[in-house]
């Protein structure tokens, strides 16, 4: 077996902001399995400056990963344990090369175009004319659940633009989320989420900054609405910790990125510890290309979860890859018609 390992830049379509700041440009990996004429693919999906695995050596542990794939998936995952995004990289290239078409991972009514999976439209931070012509534009292509990302403009001005949502539709024809990404603080972060309860919203991400577990306790003990934890689960590795952890804190929801918690296999434990304490879940990308949201969204319906997912990321780039995914009226959907398996090799291996 071969394996080798390439760089790949995206290229945002409009410049998109979060609370850490403006993206321009999305940076991806690939590992490539080359095995009896055979094919393996999959992406590290690493996003700079939130990834636990954003290390100086992190291109050094593609190299030694490559060098050493004779170990195979089992010992490689458990060898990557802090690489939680080769973690996932490494679990897709053996799938892949293991399938009988290398992008069919996951053969189900969802790739046989029988089935579609409910997503939330996102709307990106940016100024109030941006912000609001995102949500008439998500309100237009028939989404019934928007999630908001808030804590980069004037907090009065993002309550405004929530209350004319519900202006028009209340909470049983649009469902809204938000995404705080860590940016209230333990100080404010009750009163702020008091006046969003006002709005009817179906949940809140990561209201306050990671590690602050006892203020996230409290805070998950009080709100009036319910918190989903994201960025708190970046860098748990072992199982113990992840057990401790959402006992300690007992969030409502937790939100898994697979390239941020290790693949297929470290989701799959959040959501076994998750179950057992009655806390609800669901899957969304981390910016991946349309190779590594391919996977997991066929993954993710795999797992039957009635809820929205965060899976409609694949439009955002210039320069994304030929995919059969395709959303429409709040869903998203596998279209195979297109040759996009044979454009998508040559693009990658060429």
């Amino acid at each position: 077996m071969k394996a080798t390992y390439k760089k790949y830049i995206l290229d945002f379509k409009r410049a998109s902001g979060t609370s850490r700041g403006i993206l321009n440009q999305k940076e991806t990996w690939f590992i490539i399995l080359e095995k009896n004429e055979k094919l393996g693919i999959g992406e590290c999906g690493i996003l700079r400056g939130l990834s636990v695995d954003d290390v100086p050596n992190y291109e050094a542990t593609l190299k030694w990963t490559c060098e050493n794939i004779h170990l195979g998936k089992q010992a490689l995952w458990d060898n990557l344990m802090e690489f939680p995004s080769i973690q996932f990289g490494v679990e897709q290239a053996f799938l892949s090369l293991e399938s009988e078409h290398p992008f069919e991972l996951f053969p189900s009514n969802f790739t046989k175009n029988q089935a579609s999976i409910p997503i939330n439209g996102l709307i990106w931070m940016g100024d109030e004319g941006f912000m609001l012509e995102q949500i008439q534009q998500k309100l237009a292509e028939g989404f019934s659940c928007i999630k908001m990302k808030i804590g980069a403009i004037d907090f009065d001005t993002e309550l405004k633009l929530l209350a004319s949502i519900r202006k028009k539709y209340t909470k049983e024809q649009i469902e809204l989320r938000v995404d705080a990404n860590g940016a209230f603080s333990p100080e404010n972060a009750l009163q702020k989420l008091q006046q969003l309860a006002e709005y009817d919203l179906h949940s809140i991400e990561q209201p306050i900054k990671q590690g602050n577990f006892a203020a996230m306790k409290s805070l998950c003990e009080k709100t009036p609405l319910p918190i989903a934890l994201d960025e708190e689960l970046i860098g748990v590795f072992e199982f113990d910790k992840k057990v401790a952890l959402l006992e300690a804190i007992q969030p409502q929801y937790i939100i898994l990125k697979p390239s941020f918690v290790g693949g297929f296999k470290g989701s799959q434990e959040w959501i076994n510890i998750a179950k057992e304490k009655n806390i609800d879940w669901w899957i969304t990308s981390a910016l991946e290309s349309n190779i590594g949201l391919n996977v997991i969204t066929q993954w993710t319906y795999t797992l039957d979860s009635k809820l929205p997912q965060g899976l409609g990321t694949g439009s955002l780039y210039t320069n994304n890859f030929e995919s059969p995914l395709t959303v429409k009226n709040g869903t998203i959907f596998y279209n195979k018609e297109k040759d996009w398996q044979t454009n998508l090799i040559n693009d990658l291996c060429i």
